[in-house]
């Protein structure tokens, strides 16, 4: 690579940055619909997007304002008082079975001014750099809502590559994030089936209500058949299979309620236990560490479930390593160890959980005592024994590609830096990707 053709421009010479529209807060929705509206909450520290907790739009849309597949949009606003995603970038994936991504305020739109002088993608790893990401927060105004602007994301100077060293860069980098995107979708298809599973055993009994009929429940062999009724009885939850008890979470799971350290014992340098002082860090199935504290309190074990027990009430995750709890996390396990079945259970409690979700005086919060009391069904032991043996297998191999990730995105990371600044030769990262993405 001949570094010398590289040429030291400002970003404001090859991008233009437009701001988003203001989109009426009458016609925001929760509920799934084509029109999605992102906001700063929907990107994720280090860029990209988060797809949880998704906002929808209902009313009319300029349609300047409706994004297209490959558009990059940066966060222009963070409303988290440590700014985690200002000035970061995500990419506005394909459009499935008609989805439409709209273009919210305090989001800017990075259009590319002459496309034989820069690569989309090249731009939006320059956008994750940590060079970027000073200058943005270091011009960056406001107080407790941090703010930038076109002009200062504009005014960052780097040095730029030749085209087909910028497409080179992107490729390598994409190779990793396009492995990350594949294991990710296997594992939301892994979780969907076992969510089915739980749903289908536990929640609406289909194999009890195919043998009350006579019939073989679908999809199940005959073994696993056998082990459930062929009856209903009365409970004081209503009709429940045969030989089922009806109970309490605390009757079947133990609950270890979160407790915060001092603060002068958090730090962000990896000293000591992961901590989780709340949701915040959750994830799609694991947390993601950012804090760490020296000192623990209360500690949950390896694949114990993380539920959220301060608003939002209910949210769940899972211990990937031993990690501290702060008083917004309750680690739940239940009696028999079952880490599977613990995770699917608490999934299916959010009907419960929601009763709990505006009953605090600031905001919703449910205690040990409240959360012991939940009402909840007790299947037979060697339902949920064969449950786990299923079930079990698809969370190993979620574990597996979840920790794939996380050694891609580590390789990602490194190389990005190298290969933006030149230290690297695109040839030595080729080969390495190469020889670790088969």
């Amino acid at each position: 690579m001949n570094y010398d053709n590289w040429q030291k421009i400002k970003l404001g010479d090859l991008i233009e940055v437009k701001h988003g529209f203001a989109f009426k807060g009458k016609f925001f929705s929760d509920k799934p619909q084509r029109n999605i509206l992102l906001t700063p909450g929907n990107f994720a520290i280090g860029g990209g997007f988060k797809y949880d907790k998704l906002k929808y739009y209902v009313g009319e849309i300029p349609y300047e304002y409706i994004l297209d597949e490959d558009d990059i949009l940066i966060t222009m606003t963070d409303l988290s008082k440590t700014s985690d995603t200002l000035g970061y970038p995500a990419i506005i994936p394909k459009s499935i079975n008609g989805v439409r991504y709209l273009h919210n305020q305090r989001l800017g739109k990075v259009i590319i001014k002459d496309e034989t002088r820069l690569d989309k993608r090249y731009i939006f790893y320059l956008l994750c750099t940590k060079e970027y990401r000073n200058e943005i927060l270091a011009s960056a105004t406001g107080t407790a809502v941090k703010h930038t602007a076109p002009d200062r994301i504009r005014a960052f100077k780097f040095n730029v590559p030749p085209l087909s060293e910028q497409r080179a860069i992107a490729h390598i980098l994409g190779t990793l994030d396009d492995k990350i995107e594949l294991n990710s979708k296997m594992n939301e298809t892994l979780e969907a089936m076992a969510q089915a599973i739980f749903k289908s055993w536990f929640v609406d009994f289909d194999p009890v209500i195919a043998k009350a009929n006579n019939r073989q429940p679908l999809g199940m062999d005959a073994q696993t058949a056998a082990l459930f009724p062929d009856s209903f009885d009365e409970s004081e939850l209503g009709k429940i299979p045969k030989g089922w008890k009806a109970g309490t979470i605390g009757n079947d799971f133990d609950i270890n309620m979160g407790q915060s350290p001092p603060g002068n014992t958090y730090n962000e340098e990896g000293n000591g236990t992961p901590f989780y002082q709340g949701r915040r860090d959750f994830g799609f199935r694991y947390p993601s560490v950012r804090i760490y504290c020296t000192t623990p309190k209360r500690v949950a074990k390896t694949g114990d479930t993380l539920v959220s027990v301060r608003a939002p009430v209910g949210d769940t995750n899972m211990a990937l390593t031993e990690c501290c709890i702060g008083r917004g996390v309750s680690a739940v396990r239940h009696k028999s160890g079952s880490r599977s079945y613990t995770y699917y259970a608490m999934q299916s409690l959010q009907n419960y959980f929601a009763r709990f979700e505006g009953e605090g005086t600031v905001f919703g919060s449910i205690n040990k005592t409240q959360f012991n009391k939940l009402e909840f069904l007790i299947p037979a032991i060697k339902i949920r024994d064969k449950f786990e043996q299923i079930v079990g297998s698809m969370d190993e191999q979620i574990e597996m590609f979840t920790k794939q990730n996380f050694t891609l995105a580590t390789i990602r990371d490194t190389l990005l830096p190298k290969l933006l600044s030149g230290k690297l030769r695109i040839s030595n990262a080729e080969k390495f990707v190469e020889d670790i993405i088969v």
